[in-house]
This record gives C-alpha cells, structure tokens and sequence, in this order.
C-alpha cells in the first residue's frame, strides 16, 4: 500500500492540532509499559495523535484470550506483541517511529530500559507488576512523569473512571476501587475508557495543560 507523503501527514496533523502543538507531539517520545486491553489502546491513541517515538515494552505473545480485549487480530496470535503492535502502528501512523523490547520490566532494568523517555505509561495486568513499576520510576527516575492505572473491571458505569494526581510526576487512572477478583472480568469498553484517559493525560501533559 502507498502511503501519503510524510510532509502530507505532518500538513494534516497540524491543520488539526495547531502548528505549535503538534511539534511538541512530533517530538516526544513516551513509553508503554505493557500491552495488553490498556497498553494496546494506549499505543494507538497517541500514533494517531501523531506522537513522534513510542517505546512498547511487552515479554508477552498474543493469546486468543486477549482478542476480547485488545488491539490485535486473529491473524496476529502467536506473535510476540510488540511485533504485533508495531505491524498495526505501521498502518495507523506509518511516520512514527517505534521501538520495542521484548522483554519483562523488573525493578532490577527498569530505570535503565526507560532511561530515555520522561513521560511513561504503566499499563500490566498484575498488581504487584503496576506497584513494582510506580515505586521504582518514583525512586530512581523522580524527572519522569509516570500515568499509571488502577480499576477499570465490570460493568459498572464508565463514570467513575477519572484521572487523579497523586503527585506532580504520579498520576492515577481508573476508579480506583474495581477488582477483577470480585467482577469476574475485564470488558473492552470500560478498558478502553481508561487508556483513552492515560493517553489524554499524555497529550495534556506534552500540551502544558494538564489539569485533573
């Protein structure tokens, strides 16, 4: 498939979101922890916000159990899923570069995996993983903003997903409260709700206008 030009993408972007704007997207780079129903979405929103570098970080292959949630294809099962992720970016926003590792963060490699990016998304599925993450980025990378998420199970209302400021660089996204222990599952649609909200608090944050 033929691609518009990289000046034609550039043009539309910024006809959408402003000259100046869109030159603090282009020129950003944020990282995905994870890549999974939030990591996924994440990933997406900020292509097609035409964000220029995303580092996807993910050890994991995608699982016919994913596709209830995710961002992947049946086609695509088996495959690690920062392959996979880098295949469907490279339809939404072929110009944007992206960079994978396939590998698991532990508190031993984070701070040097993430060493480039200042703005990161904490997206895993395990608690112990979200907590390990948060706790050593606040510690050896205090410089870096890190937008983490917490609820987002059931089918309880959408409402009661917001974004909250714990402090300057910590931000929490979800209801805070739901567990998957007690409402059985995950749903797409309300995964969805929260990534969309890590991806704006980015857009917010690389537009010097975050507020809660």
């Amino acid at each position: 498939m033929q691609y518009p030009s990289k000046q034609a993408v550039q043009a539309a972007l910024e006809a959408r979101h402003g000259i100046e704007r869109q030159a603090a997207f282009s020129a950003a780079s944020v990282a995905i922890c994870g890549l999974g129903g939030l990591g996924s979405h994440i990933a997406m929103t900020l292509a097609r916000a035409g964000i220029g570098r995303l580092h996807l970080i993910d050890f994991d292959a995608v699982d016919l159990s994913n596709l209830q949630r995710q961002a992947y294809r049946y086609s695509q099962i088996g495959m690690p899923k920062t392959d996979a992720m880098r295949q469907i970016l490279g339809d939404i926003a072929p110009y944007c570069e992206v960079v994978t590792d396939c590998v698991r963060v532990t508190e031993e490699n984070a701070a040097l995996l993430l060493a480039r990016e200042t703005i990161i998304c904490e997206a895993f599925d395990r608690p112990d993983a979200k907590a390990m993450l948060v706790n050593t980025l606040l510690t050896q990378r205090p410089d870096a903003y890190i937008i983490a998420a917490s609820g987002m199970s059931g089918l309880r209302t959408g409402n009661t997903i917001r974004t909250r400021a714990v402090t300057k660089h910590f931000i929490l996204c979800g209801d805070e409260s739901s567990d998957v222990g007690e409402d059985g599952t995950l749903y797409a649609s309300r995964v969805m709700l929260c990534a969309a909200h890590q991806a704006n608090t980015v857009l917010q944050l690389l537009a010097g206008n975050f507020y809660e």
